[in-house]
């Protein structure tokens, strides 16, 4: 394409830049992972730690703002609606609305069938809809057709995938890492055990305890778990150091309380007060004993160095019959541990004591992975992080830095402190349902999708301001992920690449797929693309949502756009070029790349487009190609809303 040919749809059709980049101007999301505590940030920033979850939701709800203005309204005066008028299917609406309807808040109407299905898709699969999926879920008259759609794609392939790579995230499953590096054989395995885990149905319960206890090789399937492990590897130090990594992973991950990789240094108090009222009255002590229950862990490195035989590189963890937390250290990653007085004796080993104050009982890591199963913040952690990835902004933030202080309904917060969640009844109700469905994943995804809360509308035609930054009275917009936007370009041309993975037999054709985000390895441009929309690398670099230049730069200028907008590449231009009804093709085009059918205003430019060609300067082809290059480019391309 042609400066010449780019400039007036540059001008007119939707779209002078991305609309992602206009986004992170007028106000970006903090890439996911960033709350994560680490470094005794609280020390050096304690305000800036303590406002986190208030940053976090005012930076989510500028967006919707910016979101707003970017894309132009596309039904005319559809009004808020008064929340005693909105159904309540489930134990989310009826606290919603009620919360709403308390406050005197409107939410917003329910969404169209075209924004929900749009929204569905992306935010149970990662994929965009055809537009003959499209046309036919808004052609169906069945009653609960939406609860239809939930369910096919909750059991759907794509499903998988997609929730593969949100544990994939969680978990930090990666090759390459600056402590102790899992191998490409180990990442595989772990990668092949949370998709066959999510496939099968296993509870999360299942799938922690396996992470937790699993002994034998990194690089088999059966025990892939023990990366794990590996993960937390703590160089530089004493084994002291390897079980409170793991420890804190194990706190972090399953029952969102961050803070302990602080306590594994020092009390609470003094350090917390701006963050945890749970932390400021928890000491080291504690927290080395929640670590002590990994203090019997074998971890070796498999003998030789054979490059030809697979298990070279690999660890062996298994699990010793003696040994304790020893507190005789005075190197390594945290300060020294001293010996402790018990009963005026000196003390230098410590026996695990679970967070509750019940001593382990049987094999030290089980006793753990049974505890922390029970434990109220395993089941409170797992909803709020489900409800984050569906709902943009979870019940309680950081999702990472929960305070079991601030968050049990039926008690109090100490004295100065306010409920972390913004809906502390409902978060208590959904681990009830968690644990009442053994930690079903599909079942509280189900659960979320089904409410009327999650399927209003993202417009609010009425006064939008950071008081309602709490209260879900409108849908959030959510910048799709780096895989995302890849698969919507590929789904969309319906050109599929393969994709060559390290260590896999087979190509694959979807970003999705791909087991971390250092793939592909060898395709460059692909790579490339991916990494301009802040996929991280799940070890220093977390996820991120933000709008860069180099995201819009890659929209409109990468091979990987460029040669997929082209009638002599991709199939799907090549077939609707053939359609000699203008309307026909635009109204195909909107519904192919932004699921929805054009505003009338849209259409008029894009037709202007389309009749001003067919000339040996400008042919109806390069219209064509120039229009789909600005449909991807348009904002609402970018985002679940």
């Amino acid at each position: 394409m042609t400066v010449r040919r780019l400039y007036p749809i540059l001008l007119r059709v939707v779209l002078a830049i991305s609309g992602a980049a206009r986004l992170a101007v007028a106000g970006e999301v903090p890439p996911r992972g960033a709350e994560r505590l680490g470094d005794c940030s609280y020390t050096t920033a304690p305000k800036s730690s303590g406002a986190a979850a208030t940053h976090i939701r005012s930076e989510i709800y500028e967006q919707a703002l910016a979101f707003a203005k970017a894309v132009p309204r596309r039904q005319t005066n559809r009004k808020v609606v008064a929340a005693s008028q909105m159904a309540r299917r489930n134990v989310i609406d009826r606290e919603i609305f009620q919360r709403l309807q308390t406050g005197k808040i409107p939410a917003a109407p329910l969404s169209t069938d075209e924004e929900f299905f749009r929204r569905i898709n992306l935010d149970l699969t990662g994929r965009i809809p055809s537009a003959k999926e499209v046309r036919a879920f808004v052609a169906d008259r069945t009653p609960r057709k939406r609860d239809a759609v939930i369910n096919q794609l909750l059991h759907s392939p794509e499903f998988v995938d997609k929730w593969t790579v949100w544990m994939g995230d969680l978990f930090q499953n990666a090759m390459m890492a600056t402590n102790r590096n899992e191998g490409m054989s180990g990442r595989n395995a772990v990668h092949k055990y949370i998709k066959t885990s999510i496939a099968e149905g296993r509870s999360w319960r299942e799938i922690a305890y396996h992470m937790l206890t699993a002994t034998g090789n990194s690089y088999d399937d059966a025990s892939a778990g023990v990366n794990f492990i590996v993960r937390g590897f703590a160089p530089m130090g004493p084994n002291q150091d390897i079980y409170d990594s793991v420890a804190v992973r194990a706190a972090t991950i399953f029952l969102g309380m961050g803070s302990y990789d602080c306590l594994m240094c020092h009390d609470g108090r003094g350090h917390l007060e701006a963050v945890s009222a749970w932390g400021t009255r928890t000491t080291r002590l504690e927290a080395e004993r929640m670590s002590a229950h990994f203090a019997r862990i074998s971890f070796l490195p498999y003998p030789g160095n054979d490059t030809a035989n697979f298990y070279t590189r690999s660890h062996i963890v298994l699990d010793r019959p003696t040994g304790a937390y020893l507190l005789d250290t005075k190197w390594g990653n945290r300060p020294d541990r001293y010996p402790i007085r018990v009963d005026g004796k000196e003390q230098k080993e410590l026996a695990p004591v679970y967070r509750d104050g019940t001593p382990a009982k049987g094999e030290w890591r089980a006793s753990f992975a049974n505890k922390i199963a029970e434990d109220p913040m395993f089941a409170r952690n797992f909803v709020n992080r489900l409800w984050k990835a569906m709902f943009t902004v979870g019940l309680a933030e950081p999702v990472d830095n929960l305070d079991p202080d601030r968050l049990d309904p039926a008690v109090k917060p100490p004295a100065g402190w306010a409920y972390q969640a913004s809906h502390p009844v409902l978060l208590e109700e959904l681990a009830q349902l968690a644990r009442k469905n053994d930690f079903n994943l599909r079942e509280i995804l189900r659960l979320i999708a089904e409410s009327t809360t999650y399927q209003l509308s993202s417009e609010y035609n009425a006064p939008w301001d950071s008081a309602k930054a709490r209260t879900y009275a409108r849908h959030l917009p959510r910048r799709l992920e780096a895989e995302e936007v890849l698969d919507a370009v590929v789904k969309a041309t319906d050109i599929l690449p393969a994709y060559l993975v390290g260590g896999w037999p087979d190509k694959v054709s979807w970003a999705m797929q791909l087991p971390e985000p250092t793939e592909p390895q060898k395709d460059g441009r692909a790579r490339e693309f991916l990494d301009a929309f802040d996929r991280g690398n799940r070890d220093l670099i977390p996820r991120g949502t933000s709008g860069t230049v180099m995201m819009s730069l890659q929209l409109m200028n990468s091979p990987v756009i460029m040669n997929r907008v082209k009638v002599t590449a991709s199939p799907y231009l090549a077939e609707l070029v053939k359609n000699p009804g203008n309307e026909d093709v635009v109204e195909d085009l909107f519904l192919t790349f932004l699921s929805r059918h054009p505003s009338e205003y849209e259409k008029m430019v894009a037709l202007k487009t389309l009749n001003g060609s067919g000339t040996k300067a400008y042919p109806r082809s390069a219209a064509l190609e120039d229009l789909a290059w600005a449909l991807i480019n348009k904002t609402d391309f970018l985002f679940s809303y």
